[in-house]
């Protein structure tokens, strides 16, 4: 199961809401969960949860203790929003920090405050808190693991802090985490290498995305072997998978398949692959020895019970975008499961 924000975690904290949601689709076997800051700073949008403190990692194990009680496994998808993010969504209208003192400026932001608003100019992270960042995320993994997670996933996608720092459209530094392609590589490996080496790197994932436009986010001649390169890098840390996101059944542009193939053979290790697959898709990739495992997102938004759907050929229910992101109930633990569908006919 992919990562997908719901933003039900009100004051930034996990609930009963979330723990029905997660055990409910523990039956996908790995678990991915939604984008989970690894400090204040981090939080980026309304409602989404944290793991940066004691009171959070109690909550975060009563889901994983659920989500093992079923059979399931589960990591937590660590993902400090950086630049994506507006003030009223962190804590005491803190300040937006990003790799660079540059804006999405095509991008928006919802807030419960005052709806839909445009993103600030961050404030430039300097070196000193680079330092600090990683400590955050090592911080963060600890508490992971404290709190019951099988392992975390690193979000170096979409358009957030990670990928922010891979990105030329973002990174605009000229010190040694900006400029060339080896450089803007440099934050995400030391990130990947001191989360590994603090919980271990068969716990530790990374979820990428090349030519990804996602918040403002920009392909250049450079990106293929900027790829490469880094997953040639994220070989030595021995790190347990890359999991490849492919957005362009979302209208981003597709990652080419030679693209893949170079960084699946530059990485030499599991692949997970991502974006709008069904199952017969998913079956011939695999087969194809595309990858060793295929994440599925939105088809669970709406079936908890969709392996099992899969399995015997069953109608899916159809997910109400409407709810992706509003708290509550509605739309996120009130779809009509597969025994209530049979049942009726």
């Amino acid at each position: 199961m992919s990562p997908m924000t719901r933003s039900r975690a009100i004051n930034n904290m996990p609930n009963e809401l979330m723990e029905k949601y997660y055990s409910d689709r523990a039956g996908a076997g790995l678990i991915i969960t939604e984008g989970t800051a690894p400090s204040p700073d981090g939080l980026g949008y309304a409602r989404i949860p944290g793991l940066f403190n004691k009171e959070q990692v109690a909550q975060w194990k009563k889901i994983t203790d659920a989500v093992h009680e079923k059979g399931g496994k589960i990591f937590v998808q660590l993902m400090h929003t950086g630049r994506i993010s507006h003030p009223l969504n962190l804590p005491d209208e803190g300040i937006v920090k990003g790799v660079s003192a540059v804006a999405a400026a095509n991008t928006q932001m919802y807030t419960d405050q005052e709806g839909m608003q445009p993103l600030p100019v961050p404030k430039e992270i300097s070196r000193l808190e680079i330092t600090d960042l990683i400590a955050e995320f090592v911080q963060s993994a600890k508490y992971a693991i404290e709190a019951g997670f099988d392992g975390v996933e690193l979000h170096g996608a979409n358009g957030y802090l990670l990928d922010q720092f891979l990105n030329a459209a973002s990174n605009h530094r000229t010190d040694e985490y900006g400029g060339t392609p080896a450089h803007r590589n440099r934050f995400v490996l030391e990130v990947t290498t001191a989360v590994a080496d603090a919980i271990g790197k068969e716990k530790t994932g990374i979820r990428l995305s090349p030519f990804g436009a996602f918040n403002d986010m920009k392909a250049d001649e450079n990106t293929e072997q900027q790829y490469i390169q880094l997953a040639a890098a994220l070989k030595q840390t021995e790190i347990a998978y890359i999991h490849m996101v492919d957005h362009s059944s979302m209208g981003a542009p597709a990652v080419p398949q030679s693209v893949k193939d170079a960084v699946r053979e530059a990485f030499g290790a599991t692949i997970i692959l991502s974006g709008g697959y069904d199952a017969s898709r998913a079956e011939a990739d695999l087969e194809a020895g595309l990858g060793e495992l295929v994440a599925f997102g939105r088809p669970f938004l709406a079936n908890p019970d969709l392996v099992e759907r899969i399995r015997i050929g069953a109608a899916l229910n159809q997910p109400d975008f409407n709810t992706f992101y509003t708290p509550g109930e509605k739309g996120y633990n009130d779809y009509p499961a597969l025994t209530e569908v049979l049942q009726a006919n």
